[in-house]
């Protein structure tokens, strides 16, 4: 097994990407943004950050990333979406805009700002199944929920009786922002999956 440390990308067309370069870096991962095919080529891992899924999806057939993206997460790179990546990792979204398209790779269906507009932001405790220690603080901003999800799909949190975290095997979502809160557990359980991976197809 490598021990280096993996490179992990953060899709950085639009969105919080500096927060979460710090978080992956704290959690002991070589963070860069990605913005192009080539740079994603080159990494084990990627983050697609919380900002506007309608612009994020727009952005990324833009500059020709979406297909590739596509590809590699059906291939099994590990992508991890928080918020509006969340929306890009669901197979299927509720109430899509026009020209929405997603990244899939969750068995999923997620509904857009469930959890209400901006001035409706809010944070809870969440156990997430995964990570030991005290609850996690999930920062919740116009956040999605998921509405519901298939048999190979793995609740990890809820809040209130929405599912609010989930994994797929080298799929992680959440509907809340850890990169907000200087807690870096979720981002370290992200890195675990990318070194796994990367044992596994080193063998």
């Amino acid at each position: 097994m490598s021990h280096e440390a993996p490179v992990i990308g953060v899709l950085a067309l639009q969105g919080d990407v500096r927060e979460h370069l710090i978080a992956l870096a704290a959690a002991d991962a070589v963070a860069r943004p990605v913005r192009r095919p080539e740079e994603l080529a080159e990494v084990d891992g990627l983050v697609i950050p919380g900002g506007e899924s309608t612009t994020i999806s727009k952005l990324a057939v833009l500059f020709g990333v979406m297909e590739p993206l596509r590809a590699r997460v059906r291939a099994g790179m590990p992508v991890y979406g928080t918020c509006a990546g969340m929306i890009m990792l669901a197979d299927k979204i509720l109430d899509p805009r026009s020209g929405q398209e997603t990244v899939g790779g969750i068995d999923m269906i997620v509904r857009r700002n469930a959890f209400g507009r901006q001035n409706e932001s809010f944070e809870a405790a969440l156990d997430v199944n995964g990570i030991a220690g005290d609850p996690v603080e999930g920062v919740f901003i116009r956040a999605p929920w998921v509405e519901s999800v298939g048999a190979a799909t793995e609740v990890l949190a809820e809040h209130e009786g929405h599912i609010v975290a989930v994994r797929q095997g080298n799929a992680l979502a959440t509907s809340f922002h850890p990169e907000l809160t200087g807690d870096h557990r979720v981002h370290a359980l992200f890195v675990d999956m990318v070194r796994a991976n990367r044992s596994a197809e080193s063998l």
